[in-house]
């Protein structure tokens, strides 16, 4: 999530990512593994809320000795009796049929890295050229190109239209780019959804591009006035005034946002929050980090991350595999320092996501348009939902309130679910989560909900590694997702996947996705 990144990170986090092993911290975590203890009253912490937030814990078994419990991976017997599953299609008379065709991604590289020489608009390309080139589908036959994106490259503010051009599609094709945090690349494929549904389009290309080894930077505020009066003066005079108005002050810049704008907190910081209201602690979130990579290095030797296209960059090698996943152990996790709330803080540079590089898109056409033109579909794109709340105190349980209201739009149960895909902004943010879907007290008082919708089983969730190893460039990430759920129904033998999200401002995603019938 984007707005944890930023200076701080650049500094501290990403510093600590590049160095495995640190020096050893210990951290008091802010709660307990039985979640039995209240919180003490911290200038970080609001006691009421996390006080409150504890309660649905009480009962609760450690959720660390939960996840050790349980498998890394899909085992056989799980995915055998995935494949004996029969359920109702939701498909609905007089309702169009929408299909995801294909889906690819370049490599996601860690920011600073291979990549680093380039621009926003060549990695959409890059990603447009790998999704024309593994469909067939004529450059003319495409709609409408969407795309995803946060930081937005001044220079290339609508950077659908300059990816499509310069993956050449035609120039006749209309492209526009949306903004929604982390789930833009999510907007972009629910709009060409709506396209299409509309019967506006047949055929639409969806994607995101994060570019976080030039964001940009800008001159302080009087210093972009004084620049900006410069160029209007008209007299020597004038523009040697301005001139000698200039202090050293004016020239400190303002790098991007280092907070939520409304309440200017980063977000790595609410995360700790987040996670000390719910009691997970340090130990829980190292394991889920290293769990996380552990299944990412097992998919990617295992070939099963087959979204991923080889990138020819521009006087370099090709890249063909995602560089950010490093399995390590817990002994080393723990040696990592509190990256926010110190010293007694539980989110590290290991259990965040890290700063990233990458592209994505997704080829999304009418069910009857895709047949005609002989292509075989991956996945059916069912229903979908977006949510927003509190950006204080909830700014990352978009899953635990997205989840339940798209599931009863399909009148689906959690139980129906076989693949779980959700966004791994960090880990205490995914354990808050699950234990949040888990708490009928939580569903009561904050969603207004009779009872809870439940936790996914770990064994159905984010089998293949997610957003902390993967990598998560924030507007490409969505696509990244859908993508994998598809891919995990058809090697698995489910049905139905859910798809789930957080995003900066308290907002938050979830679709619901159908295996296409072999």
């Amino acid at each position: 999530m984007y707005l944890s990144r930023y200076g701080f990170l650049f500094r501290h986090m990403f510093g600590q990512l590049r160095h495995w092993l640190g020096p050893v911290q210990e951290c008091s975590p802010l709660g307990s593994p039985t979640g039995k203890q209240k919180l003490r009253h911290s200038a970080q912490i609001k006691s009421k809320m996390a006080s409150m937030l504890l309660r649905p814990t009480a009962a609760a078994s450690s959720w660390a000795s939960r996840l050790g419990a349980r498998p890394l991976s899909v085992t056989a017997p799980l995915q055998a009796q995935a494949q004996t599953k029969s359920k109702k299609t939701l498909a609905r008379p007089g309702v169009k049929n929408i299909v995801l065709v294909e889906g690819v991604r370049t490599p996601f590289l860690l920011s600073g890295t291979t990549y680093a020489d380039m621009m926003p608009h060549d990695l959409a390309r890059a990603a447009l050229q790998g999704l024309l080139n593994r469909t067939g589908i004529p450059k003319d036959a495409v709609d409408y190109i969407i795309y995803g994106t946060v930081i937005q490259e001044v220079k290339t503010s609508n950077v659908a239209r300059e990816a499509a051009l310069g993956a050449g599609f035609s120039d006749k094709i209309p492209a526009h780019t949306v903004t929604m945090a982390c789930i833009s690349s999510n907007q972009a494929m629910t709009s060409a959804v709506g396209l299409i549904a509309a019967g506006q389009c047949d055929a639409v290309v969806a994607g995101g591009v994060e570019f976080m080894s030039d964001v940009p930077i800008r001159h302080s505020r009087k210093m972009r006035k004084t620049m900006l009066s410069l160029n209007k003066a008209k007299t020597l005079g004038q523009r040697l005034s301005l001139i000698g108005s200039i202090r050293l002050a004016h020239l400190s810049p303002e790098l991007p946002a280092v907070a939520e704008f409304s309440t200017a907190e980063t977000m790595g910081h609410s995360a700790d929050r987040l996670a000390a209201a719910f009691g997970v602690t340090r130990l829980e979130q190292d394991e889920f980090a290293l769990r996380s990579h552990s299944l990412a290095q097992k998919a990617q030797d295992g070939g099963l991350l087959e979204d991923v296209v080889s990138f020819k960059v521009p006087g370099r090698d090709i890249v063909s595999k995602d560089n950010g996943i490093r399995p390590s152990s817990m002994e080393q996790l723990g040696k990592l320092k509190p990256a926010f709330i110190k010293p007694h803080g539980t989110v590290t540079a290991a259990n965040s996501s890290f700063l990233t590089d990458g592209a994505s898109a997704v080829l999304i056409m009418s069910e009857e348009k895709a047949l005609a033109m002989g292509f075989k579909p991956k996945a059916y794109l069912r229903d979908f939902v977006y949510v927003s709340q509190d950006p204080k105190d909830q700014l990352l349980l978009g899953p635990t309130y997205a989840t339940p209201k798209v599931l009863e739009r399909s009148g689906l149960s959690l139980s129906d679910i076989d693949v779980f895909e959700f966004h791994e902004a960090f880990a205490g943010q995914i354990m808050a989560n699950l234990k949040a879907m888990d708490s009928d007290w939580f569903a009561q008082t904050y969603m207004g909900r009779k009872s809870k919708v439940g936790a996914p089983p770990m064994e159905k969730f984010n089998t293949w590694g997610g957003s902390l190893s993967l990598g998560h460039p924030f507007g490409a990430t969505g696509c990244r997702l859908v993508t994998t759920v598809a891919h995990r129904l058809k090697r698995e033998g489910g049905q139905y996947g859910l798809v789930a999200a957080c995003a900066a401002g308290g907002q938050g995603h979830a679709m619901v996705v159908e295996a296409y019938p072999q």
